[in-house]
């Protein structure tokens, strides 16, 4: 089984992403648990705007597509910026939207039979408003969402410290991200064993 994290940070490599590290804790576990995981700091990729697979030349959404679509489990890893997800991560979600209108040769919606799940990081509040938006956006490509497939880090209301330099609240980040992990996997393999069919003409 392969997940590909996503990771929505701003900051290009090589400069240090505390969404990175608090989703390398349920990159950790699924690891653990047999899955294989590949990761894509989209920053550091030349994904052009726009909602069709190929925007053309100089477009590396395509290459990423195929990661995606070779991939039964997907995270989206985002940290918080004016109380929503990052524009990196709403570019993400814009170019997948083109995979609500493909199907497989048995008319099976590509995204079904695929969980997701997302990690955020901020130091204000507005965690769950960010999963909500992230996490609705898959639902309506086609993608399972596990119940508490989410984590997150924040320090609550007003600007304060990131995630790598204050150790507050770490426990319960990794705990809800292990968790998060055990759920996406068994989701993923519960849908492998018995998959969602075509919607109904």
């Amino acid at each position: 089984m392969r997940a590909l994290i996503i990771n929505c940070t701003l900051k290009p490599a090589p400069q240090p992403s505390n969404t990175e590290a608090l989703a390398r804790v349920v990159a950790e576990a699924m690891e653990k648990d047999g899955v294989t995981v590949e990761w894509v700091r989209a920053v550091d990729h030349d994904i052009k705007p726009g909602v069709e697979n190929d925007m053309g030349p100089g477009d590396a959404w395509p290459a990423i597509r195929e990661k995606v679509l070779n991939s039964e489990i997907l995270v989206i890893a985002t940290p918080t910026w004016v109380g929503k997800p990052s524009s990196v991560a709403q570019r993400i979600i814009e170019r997948m939207d083109a995979l609500i209108s493909e199907t497989d040769d048995n008319g099976v919606p590509v995204a079904y039979n695929r969980v997701a799940g997302v990690v955020n990081t901020g130091n204000e509040d507005g965690a769950h408003h960010v999963i909500a938006e992230v996490t609705s956006a898959l639902a309506d490509i086609g993608y399972t969402i596990p119940g508490q497939a989410w984590t997150y880090w924040h320090l609550g209301p007003g600007p304060g410290p990131d995630y790598l330099d204050d150790q507050k609240g770490h426990d319960f980040a990794a705990k809800t991200g292990r968790a998060m992990a055990q759920n996406l996997v068994t989701v993923a393999r519960a849908l492998a064993t018995t998959p969602l069919q075509a919607p109904p003409s």
